[in-house]
This record gives C-alpha cells, sequence and structure tokens, in this order.
C-alpha cells in the first residue's frame, strides 16, 4: 500500500468526527520529507479549533497509523499569530 493510501485510511479512521462537525480533510500532496499537506475543508478551513484539530487529532491518527510521517500541515489553515486569525476568545 503506498504511503498515500495508508494515510487516507488514517483520515478514514477520524473523518467521521470531522463531518460531524460539517468538515473534512483532502490530501494535497506528501513531500519528499514525508509531511503530509492537507487542505482544511467545509467548517473546518473557517473553525478557530482547526489548529488544535489539526494537531492533536489529525496529526496524532496519522503519525500511529504510518510513523514514516514527519509532520502534518495545513495548506489553508489560518496561522495562530495572524492578526486575523478566529480565536476563541475573539468569538465573544
Amino acid at each position: 500500500m503506498s504511503l498515500i493510501d495508508q494515510v487516507e485510511v488514517a483520515l478514514d479512521s477520524i473523518r467521521p468526527y470531522l463531518e460531524a462537525d460539517g468538515g473534512n480533510v483532502s490530501i494535497e500532496e506528501i513531500t519528499p520529507d514525508n509531511v503530509v499537506k492537507l487542505k482544511l475543508l467545509g467548517s473546518c478551513g473557517s473553525c478557530p479549533m482547526s489548529i488544535m484539530t489539526l494537531k492533536a487529532g489529525i496529526e496524532q491518527a496519522i503519525k500511529k497509523a504510518v510513523p514514516e510521517i514527519t509532520g502534518v500541515e495545513a495548506v489553508n489553515l489560518t496561522d495562530i499569530d495572524d492578526p486575523n486569525a478566529v480565536l476563541p476568545e475573539n468569538m465573544r
């Protein structure tokens, strides 16, 4: 099974949780140094908690299933340091 297929299987294990909140992810690429680049879809692209979902949920699931993967990044995630980022404290 290819690396991309292994990552898809790992993502399939957590997709129901993402979809329950109106979101999803798609694999954009896996770099030569085994970093998975994901695109956040639906509500995941704009959710203020998506940086935590990405690191705590998605990255952990992928690395556990596919140890060769060195990291997971979102191509369309607003950086937490971005002044336009929607953080929980700004949503009040």
